[in-house]
């Protein structure tokens, strides 16, 4: 697989020159354009009461000048895709010099009473999510999220598979995201889908047929007229009996044609991604379902879509005063492209919101092959069913860089606590977010930071930032206390891999001391796996008492009135702590 980096030098210079290209081929066709329509009016000039000649020139004057509109307009998106995609280049290489602050934190997805996601930094600035989210549409973006905090641990093989596949198609992920870019609606799961979902028809389908009825008598007078055979002024009558048939139901088809407004440029485009989706050929058992989602109908959802698009596009033709008019007279065009919406609503309504979540499911997927893409050098877990819960070498944070990232060997066995103890700012907390996000990349799928890791699946649960509450009128012990409650409440049913920093902080010391033994004690008697950071050396004394309970520490030197931290996880006990000596280098005390 080519190097990260060099790809995306690479593809965003030569779409820089396609880009440039375009812009000369726009330019060069609008001034074509120009001189089409300059030309065709001096010659209608110099022939103006010659026939037919003048209406042979008009004819093909306004015919190349349509061709070469549609042709600016089809060359305007190739733009558009193309800017898209240098922007979608040009933020990877940013990325991957550790600059993406700028981008979308997933700052609401951020949730105190989770599992986790709080204390590990999952999202918000300098996040997890913020590193790895590529996706373009609303639904997407939630996937993704949900994809990072579901905490499920089945079918990790298959999530993996799936990854694998996506991180090779580098090109169609990108196409895919610079398409679902142009889409000026991307919150699929609002207004859109609960309108399809919930529309009921107001319409009666027998005004269809009574539109083709009337559309044929109107059809039947003018060849009628054509021939002398009746007067001008039936058809005239007719025509007022077309516009007042149409102003009888005008409200309904106002507030229909309200709603499509607001979908009409979706659906445009949705069919494109949905196109993209069928067309490429995937091998992955999850990705060919999902492509099997999208060709359950008769037809291919993609035109499916694009048929009401279509339909939605006539609809707008309403706002064209000549079209109105003389359509809605003679051939009740707005009573017939209502009923086709409601025709469309009603047949395909089951399956809309299918497949809108196949094309939010390949957004947030890509966003997870992209990661894969960029860290060429991390590992997915050896998925392993027995003792080991993880067994890793040379294990770091994947959002550290690499020339300051210190790694660790780490492996932890079922039903295992790890006590493990340090000095401050030795790399005790860093520690404990490098084996929590592990574990949730893991879950998801993801390669994690590694040169080997071994991974018996479990679900995570943390306890690393509890907070007080003003608002809930709740104390920082308080509020610890709920967190552990709900932690010995999940344990009671399910194993976890659950990792504490510093419990019962909120609480004099020896009282502290005591109740941390006995809550270690009782996570011991569970089923559960863990690791507890702590400054009190007393809790190492378990280890002494309880055979599955084994002591590590991070270390920290003084060297020349100078603080040294290696960062490497040490089996045994800290015994050099430094607060006393932070507080008098810094003339605090």
């Amino acid at each position: 697989m080519e190097k990260p980096f060099d790809f995306y030098s690479k593809e965003k210079s030569e779409l820089e020159k396609e880009a440039t290209q375009l812009k000369r081929i726009s330019i060069n066709l609008s001034v074509f354009r120009f001189g089409v329509f300059l030309t065709t009016c001096i010659l209608i000039y110099l022939t103006f009461g010659s026939y037919p000649d003048v209406f042979i020139i008009s004819f093909l004057g306004i015919l190349l000048f349509g061709f070469l509109v549609v042709k600016h307009l089809n060359l305007q998106k190739s733009r558009e895709i193309v800017d898209s995609k240098i922007n979608i280049n040009r933020i990877e290489l940013e990325v991957l010099n550790r600059n993406f602050h700028q981008l979308d934190s997933g700052e609401e997805f951020v949730n105190k009473t989770h599992f986790y996601s709080h204390d590990i930094d999952l999202f918000g600035v300098g996040s997890f999510f913020q590193y790895a989210n590529r996706t373009v549409t609303i639904e997407g973006r939630k996937l993704l999220a949900n994809a990072f905090t579901e905490n499920k641990i089945n079918g990790i093989l298959e999530k993996q598979n799936t990854i694998k596949e996506l991180a090779k198609k580098v090109k169609w992920r990108q196409h895919f995201s610079a398409l679902a870019s142009l889409i000026p609606t991307k919150d699929t799961s609002g207004f859109i889908t609960d309108w399809i979902l919930n529309y009921t028809p107001v319409l009666s389908k027998y005004l269809a047929k009574i539109q083709i009825v009337f559309s044929i008598i109107s059809l039947s007078f003018i060849g009628l007229i054509s021939f002398g055979i009746i007067p001008f002024s039936i058809l005239l009558i007719w025509f007022f009996i077309g516009l007042f048939v149409t102003g009888v139901f005008l409200k309904k088809t106002s507030n229909l044609y309200s709603d499509t407004d607001k979908v009409r440029e979706t659906f445009k485009q949705y069919h494109v991604l949905l196109n993209e989706i069928e067309n490429e050929f995937f091998s992955s058992l999850v990705l060919k379902e999902k492509q099997k989602i999208i060709s359950s109908e008769t037809k291919k959802a993609s035109l499916i879509f694009k048929e009401f698009a279509r339909i939605l596009d006539a609809f707008d033709q309403r706002n064209n005063i000549l079209i109105a008019v003389v359509g809605n007279g003679l051939f009740l065009t707005e009573i017939n492209n209502a009923c086709k919406v409601e025709k469309w609503i009603s047949k395909y309504k089951h399956t809309v919101e299918k497949w809108f979540s196949v094309v939010a499911f390949f957004d947030a997927q890509n966003s997870l092959a992209n990661f894969h893409f960029n860290h060429t050098t991390f590992i997915f877990p050896e998925i392993i069913i027995e003792k080991g819960i993880i067994k890793s070498t040379n294990l770091g944070h994947p959002l550290l860089k690499v020339d300051k990232r210190i790694d660790n060997d780490f492996t932890i066995d079922k039903e295992q606590f790890f006590i493990v103890t340090g000095a401050n700012m030795a790399g005790k907390s860093t520690f404990l977010r490098t084996v929590s996000l592990s574990v949730v990349m893991a879950n998801c799928g993801l390669p994690v930071c590694a040169e080997s890791f071994k991974y018996s699946p479990i679900k995570l649960i943390t306890s690393m930032r509890t907070t007080d509450s003003l608002t809930e009128d709740e104390s920082y012990f308080y509020s610890e206390l709920k967190r552990l409650k709900f932690i010995v409440d999940e344990i009671k049913t399910t194993d976890y891999f659950i990792i504490l920093d510093e419990i019962l902080k909120g609480t004099n010391s020896k009282d502290k001391a005591i109740g941390s033994k006995k809550f270690l004690e009782k996570l011991t008697k569970s089923k559960s796996t863990g690791i507890i950071a702590t400054h009190d050396v007393s809790l190492c004394e378990l280890e002494n008492e309880f055979l599955d309970i084994k002591n590590y520490f991070f270390d920290a030197e003084i060297l020349d009135e100078e603080l040294h931290f290696d960062y490497t996880l040490k089996n045994g006990i800290c015994k050099n702590m430094n607060a006393s000596f932070l507080l008098r280098k810094m003339e605090i005390v």
